[in-house]
């Protein structure tokens, strides 16, 4: 069984049913990047030997029937420009390329208390300022579906960590056009490419895996004053529920000059099966 190629929540339940444990599921991860960060070029910075402790204090707690925490085991990776204690931070740039940041942005700190495992730093455009993951000064992330081709930006190394199967789970930028509510993830420990637009966002491999990761990194942080105050919602609930009454729109803006025509015809051949 390829553990890879799990959801991060299939993952969960083979952990929790003790099938396989926290260990096998780092290790096939690192097998991975290993065998692929070559050619897709995802990370700037591996965190193997602390993901592999961390795997093994999840385990002990598991054979110690000890109460675990909604990302247990899980690997998942972190845009570049979010500060992680004892690893290095450099937002894609030469000027904090030995730049290790002294704390945890708040986000981490909640990865860590529900016992998700910190694999490594994703590639991005230096300090988010691009679209393709062109201009960071580490390397050029590919995408893993066609190498000649980029995988997008500024968050183009999490993406194709993701999409190559190298981690379950990864924590992103989102701008202005993405976003969901502002104020529902804190911001505390983001380099920010500008405050007024980005937000910390999930990338998985399937919706309801993201949606996982965003119960866990949502909340009210008294250090972002911009964070908000509101009741905890369980975002799993609604990918469970499905999109029956849901109004969806296709602002025709984005089917201009220059979209790509498979994109297009792929939006629409999706927007066709939602109306049925």
């Amino acid at each position: 069984m390829d553990l890879t190629k799990l959801s991060a929540i299939e993952l969960e339940e083979k952990l929790m049913s003790k099938e396989i444990s926290s260990e096998e599921i780092v290790n096939s991860h690192l097998d991975t990047i290993k065998e692929t960060e070559d050619s897709i070029e995802a990370f700037i910075s591996i965190n193997e030997e602390e993901a592999l402790q961390a795997a093994k204090e999840v385990d002990r707690k598991i054979a110690n029937g000890e109460k675990l925490g909604a990302l247990a085991g899980i690997p998942i990776g972190v845009k570049d420009n979010i500060a992680t204690k004892g690893i290095k931070t450099t937002c894609g740039s030469k000027m904090l390329a030995n730049f290790i940041s002294p704390y945890d942005a708040t986000v981490i700190e909640k990865i860590k208390s529900e016992d998700g495992i910190i694999i490594g730093k994703t590639n991005m455009d230096e300090f988010a300022m691009g679209s393709s993951t062109e201009t960071s000064y580490f390397k050029t992330t590919k995408n893993p579906c066609d190498l000649d081709r980029v995988p997008g930006g500024s968050s183009g190394g999490s993406a194709a960590a993701v999409a190559s199967n190298q981690v379950s789970l990864v924590l992103h930028l989102k701008h202005s056009s993405q976003k969901y509510q502002f104020g529902l993830v804190s911001r505390y420990g983001l380099i920010a490419f500008a405050s007024s637009l980005d937000q910390i966002g999930t990338f998985g491999r399937n919706v309801s895996d993201a949606a996982l990761l965003l119960n866990a990194i949502s909340g009210f942080d008294k250090r972002d004053s911009t964070s908000q105050s509101k009741k905890n919602v369980d975002y799993t609930k609604s990918t469970i529920e499905g999109i029956k009454g849901m109004k969806l729109a296709l602002p025709r803006e984005y089917f201009g000059e220059g979209i790509d025509n498979k994109v297009k015809e792929n939006v629409l051949k999706e927007d066709e099966k939602i109306k049925v």
